[in-house]
């Protein structure tokens, strides 16, 4: 049963324009006023504007439910909303928003980081096997050529069957594309500083060992200053010839400088979702190179993959209707290690 409507607690969406619309069904909205004292349609994209609406329903929250684009929560926000206990975040990081005043003022946290990490690792996963088949270059190829081919002979290089993959960072999308990759017959070396014990299905490697020894090499790390260019001249020396690595993280990770000179020369291959800057500007060749596959960060969750996000988060406000605990909670010392 439902708490009844004098128990339920007070709700207020904050994110940016436009994102409730895509994030929230007809459906959603209706479970969200049967949890909590709400109003669906009313959301908040600035907490810091003085409209009295959106002033009054913060003073009343005792959970906000945020998504992209949402108000950092500034000591002076949080003034304004003295009932708020949760942050609901229906997405991944919660960086962005959730600020060392509400770990002081003891706020619970929980994120749909994991329902996030589903669609990136099922990109990351077909960007591994695109990449051993060469889909990418023979479908270049094919429009160019437009005729009959020899492709055995030039593809005698290619395939998937025991190539050796490097995953780099065992953070949930890394630990879901090793997941997603144990029904294949290759080999999964796997790098992250923190771990001491593989998940099923990899191996643990140093960097450079993983670079020297992998034919793909996707990268799944946080962006932190530890990670700033982790993958640097030294680990792109060392990739084999043709290999091909794979950015769905951050842009930041990968040293650009460093690896425009292997991609332009052709010796190794790029998928890249990610950018450093995001937008590169109009005449980078990452655009051009045939060797280079760039994409608008898609890899995350977008269209109806949303709502996935959404079911996510409206689960965690219906365990906190139980009192129950938050099954994803965001505690302060785990941002340390994470994004």
């Amino acid at each position: 049963m439902h708490p009844t409507t004098d128990n339920r607690p007070a709700l207020l969406l904050a994110m940016g324009p436009g994102v409730a619309g895509r994030l929230l069904t007809d459906a959603h909205r209706t479970r969200l006023a049967e949890l909590t004292r709400t109003d669906p349609h009313l959301v908040a994209h600035d907490l810091t504007a003085p409209d009295p609406r959106t002033a009054a329903a913060l003073a009343e929250a005792e959970l906000l439910l945020t998504c992209w684009g949402a108000t950092p929560l500034t000591p002076e926000v949080l003034a304004r909303a003295p009932r708020l206990k949760a942050v609901v975040h229906a997405a991944g990081s919660v960086k962005h928003h959730v600020t060392d005043a509400c770990w002081e003022r003891g706020l619970r946290v929980t994120s749909a980081a994991a329902a996030n990490a589903l669609p990136v690792a099922e990109y990351t996963l077909a960007a591994i096997l695109f990449a051993g088949k060469r889909v990418l270059r023979s479908a270049q190829r094919y429009a160019e050529l437009r005729s009959g081919h020899a492709w055995l002979a030039e593809s005698a290089a290619w395939g998937n069957y025991r190539r050796t993959v490097g995953i780099v960072g065992a953070s949930r999308i890394g630990r879901r594309v090793v997941e997603l990759l144990r029904p294949f017959d290759v080999e999964v070396l796997l790098y992250d500083p923190y771990l001491t014990v593989p998940p099923p299905g990899a191996t643990l490697a140093g960097l450079d060992e993983l670079c020297a020894r992998s034919s793909v090499v996707s990268v799944h790390a946080p962006q932190l200053p530890s990670t700033y260019r982790m993958i640097g001249a030294r680990q792109l020396a060392a990739l084999p010839d043709g290999a091909t690595l794979i950015n769905t993280a951050r842009g930041s990770l990968i040293d650009e400088d460093a690896l425009l000179p292997h991609l332009t020369a052709g010796r190794l291959h790029a998928v890249l979702d990610v950018t450093d800057p995001e937008l590169p500007p109009p005449d980078s060749p990452l655009y051009t190179l045939p060797n280079v596959l760039l994409t608008p960060h898609i890899a995350g969750s977008l269209g109806n993959e949303l709502h996935r996000m959404t079911d996510q988060a409206l689960e965690e406000i219906a365990r906190y209707t139980r009192g129950e605990p938050f099954a994803e909670e965001v505690r302060a010392a785990d941002l340390a290690h994470s994004a």
